[in-house]
């Protein structure tokens, strides 16, 4: 099952070229993320109350092709694997047919100290039901 997140360039994303700056797709992928988290139904807020969050362990990122000023760009996010310690993502950008931006994406949860601990059950549930 697929996630989909659409976005708009705008003028913020883009460098002096007018082509989006590369960090950019980062931040397009992470928000992406953040609306597939909250569609899955679990509330990071909650589990950030009790001393759980999501962190990003390791991103490998390929820019295929440019994305510029007021483009339609759509995010798509896969889970590829999942366990009790990581989740690992495929995430790429679109504008229309045309590849813009792939990532491969680990996620790990961190206790409020910073330490790797397990995904709760509910996030591990709602990825497998996908």
């Amino acid at each position: 099952m697929m996630h989909v997140f659409n976005l708009r360039v705008y003028y913020e994303d883009t460098d002096l070229a007018g082509i989006v700056y590369y960090a950019n797709y980062l931040k397009f992928i992470e928000r992406a993320r953040s609306e597939w988290v909250r569609g899955l139904g679990v509330d990071q807020s909650a589990l950030r109350a009790q001393g759980v969050v999501f962190a990003v362990r390791r991103v490998v990122a390929d820019y295929v092709r440019p994305a510029v000023f007021d483009d339609e760009l759509q995010v798509r996010t896969q889970v590829l694997a999942a366990t009790g310690a990581r989740l690992t993502l495929a995430q790429t950008v679109w504008r229309g047919d045309a590849l813009l931006f792939e990532a491969e994406v680990q996620l790990v949860c961190l206790s409020d100290a910073g330490r790797a601990v397990r995904f709760p059950a509910v996030v591990l549930a709602a990825v497998t039901v996908m």
